[in-house]
């Protein structure tokens, strides 16, 4: 959707984007001087595969001060990006034929990586009647002799849903019952949380050696381009992955490790400014969906997207386009009302579209007027 409508914007035509998962602030400039500092003392050197030493004893206090977890060093691996650390956990987990359990909607790099580790997903729907989260019933129906691995998000991208502290335990008792079963937590967007404090899954003792969590600086400090990320859990699995990192790129940047030193030690303001601003615009796009007839919303506790189910308008047609599904709905808008968005089905819920909000007010103004009119026109 990113590239077509970049080509749409290429012929002149005006799209507005609210496809792309990416803050659209700069990065905090403590965090910036942080890596100018680190050229200027060349700091450009090869550096150790899991991470230089500060910034895994820094990952370590983080872990402490935000959510409680008690790590040392040594279980921590910093990657080029979450991304890398989920491929370094999925590839050192899962053999050919081990099931993975994934609940819908998911970010679509889940099943991706899965299918490169020669694992099979086996998905779990959750609807928007029940804030796309998954049951501690619906979680142990799933579970086969062959599962290995349960991935989830919380905040989820898609879906923004945050599961609180009640529901992760019910989760980690059926977790308990099976020790064989690893956990991948997506702690990705953590600080944009509009609900209080971050609930983690790896808080319950019972269940912390089965869990990896993993999380990074491109959300919480506007830092994509940096490319940085890391995973905390049990040693045995961190030495796995830094043997497999090791083979594929061994460290990420040092400059921009330094920098992440600084980002998760230094001043957290810019962090929640702008976590601030992202409730303003949530709560702007989720009223204007709202005020829509036939669009379903919930109200997103977490990250920066919102994901109606837009099922009602399939079949029906502005006189020239007929919705036929959620893709078509994508287009329809990107081409009747130069608005950007991802098909649902990208996630497993082909009942919605996505729409990021993670661009300015005034973008967002103007994106819903147009949906707003270009949903009227369909009957």
């Amino acid at each position: 959707m990113a590239k077509l409508g970049r080509e749409l914007k290429s012929q002149g035509i005006n799209i507005v984007d609210l496809s792309l998962g990416e803050p659209d602030f700069k990065t905090p400039e403590h965090i910036c001087e942080a890596a100018v500092k680190a050229i200027r003392d060349g700091f450009t050197k090869y550096t150790p595969v899991a991470g230089i030493p500060e910034l895994r004893a820094a990952v370590c206090e983080k872990l402490l001060r935000d959510n409680g977890l008690s790590y040392e060093p040594a279980q921590v691996i910093v990657s080029t990006g979450a991304k890398q650390s989920l491929a370094n956990a999925i590839l050192s987990l899962i053999n050919a034929g081990d099931e993975v359990l994934i609940p819908t909607p998911y970010w679509v790099t889940y099943s991706a990586l899965v299918q490169l580790a020669n694992g099979v997903s086996r998905f779990i729907p959750c609807t928007i009647d029940h804030d796309f989260k998954v049951t501690p019933e619906q979680l142990e129906r799933s579970i086969t002799p062959q599962t290995r691995l349960f991935i989830f998000s919380s905040p989820c991208n898609p879906s923004g849903s945050v599961y609180s502290r009640d529901e992760l335990a019910g989760l980690a008792a059926v977790f308990a019952r099976h020790p064989q079963i690893m956990i991948i937590s997506d702690e990705i967007y953590e600080y944009i949380n509009y609900a209080g404090r971050h609930e983690s899954i790896a808080q319950f003792p019972e269940i912390k050696e089965q869990v990896v969590v993993i999380n990074g600086f491109s959300k919480g400090f506007a830092m994509t381009g940096w490319r940085l990320g890391y995973m905390a859990g049990p040693k045995a699995l961190a030495d796995a992955c830094e043997k497999l990192q090791g083979q594929f790129t061994s460290a990420a940047n040092s400059i921009t490790q330094k920098a992440g030193v600084t980002a998760l030690l230094g001043d957290m303001t810019p962090t929640r400014l702008m976590t601030e601003a992202f409730r303003q615009r949530r709560d702007y796009v989720i009223g204007s969906l709202r005020s829509i007839p036939g669009v379903k919303v919930n109200n997103p506790p977490g990250a920066f997207y919102a994901f109606p189910d837009i099922s009602h308008f399939f079949g029906k047609t502005d006189g020239v386009t007929t919705i036929l599904n959620d893709e078509g709905m994508s287009m329809y808008l990107l081409h009747t009302a130069h608005v950007s968005t991802v098909c649902g089905s990208a996630f497993g819920s082909p009942e919605c579209i996505r729409l990021s909000f993670a661009t300015s007010m005034e973008q967002l103004e103007e994106a819903m007027q147009r949906i707003s009119r270009a949903l009227a026109a369909l009957h």
